[in-house]
């Protein structure tokens, strides 16, 4: 029986959307409304956030209106953009999973906006005073998964320009 990537892809999705869901779950069950847990010499922080803006809470002041249409419209609407250009194009390999762990990611975020008006985050890692925002699991796959679409469509490039297939791809 082949598998095929189309099922690989929805695979990766639900695990994507689903490990987001759930970390997020633990995180308003035990983190809320308690202190932040350090590890590794404070390396690792958990934290309960709630975070009413984008990335590292910008826009997080502007009025709740801006921001719906922003954070919640405006997502939405890049997110369906961005499938429908990987169908259309036929992604495949590294650009294929890049824009699942985006879609993935953007749309856990999304779920977190439309039923609670913020998204959970409960993540940071630093050493000392250097460290980063607050982020959760919906966050690092959308950073994967723009690595991966910049690493797949890099390699689309360079099998034009050679005509090869490159390494990397299925």
């Amino acid at each position: 029986m082949r598998v095929t990537k189309r099922f690989l892809a929805l695979i990766l999705l639900l695990i994507t959307v689903g490990c987001d869901r759930v970390t997020k779950h633990l995180a308003t069950t035990h983190l809320a409304d308690k202190p932040a847990l350090s590890y590794l010499g404070d390396t690792l922080r958990l934290e309960y956030a709630e975070n009413t803006g984008a990335f590292l809470s910008l826009g997080s002041r502007l009025p709740e209106p801006i921001r719906f249409g922003l954070f919640t419209v405006g997502v939405a609407a890049a997110l369906t953009t961005i499938l429908i250009v990987a169908l259309i194009r036929r992604w495949h390999g590294f650009s294929l999973a890049g824009v699942v762990l985006l879609f993935g990611g953007g749309f856990s975020n999304l779920i977190d906006r439309v039923i609670q008006g913020s998204v959970v985050d409960f993540a940071s890692v630093g050493i000392g005073s250097l460290r980063t925002g607050i982020f959760n699991i919906a966050d690092v796959a959308i950073m994967l998964g723009g690595i991966f679409v910049v690493i797949g469509s890099s390699g689309d490039t360079a099998k034009k320009s050679t005509g090869k297939k490159a390494d990397y791809e299925d």
